[in-house]
């Protein structure tokens, strides 16, 4: 079967993120008012065969380990859904 997986990586709470200041010293001055704590981040997206959700979730799991983020300073929210 094949899924649709979803991988939000973002910096873990502490990291510096010098884009996500920088986006928020930005706004002010073009004319947007309270935004705060910007944080960014990066999302990928893929497809994967795999006997079962489960199974693919431990799939793109270890991916995210062991490839697509960096342990240390990111976290990672993983979404998976089936295709029909």
């Amino acid at each position: 079967m094949q899924y649709e997986a979803c991988v939000e990586v973002r910096l873990r709470e502490g990291i510096a993120d010098p884009q996500g200041s920088t986006i928020e010293n930005a706004t002010p001055k073009l004319g947007f008012q309270g935004v705060s704590n910007v944080r960014v981040g990066k999302s990928i997206r893929f497809t994967l065969e795999s006997d079962n959700e489960e199974t693919a979730n431990a799939i793109v799991q270890e991916l995210c380990d062991r490839f697509l983020t960096n342990p240390v300073i990111e976290d990672a929210s993983i979404t998976i859904q089936g295709v029909e």
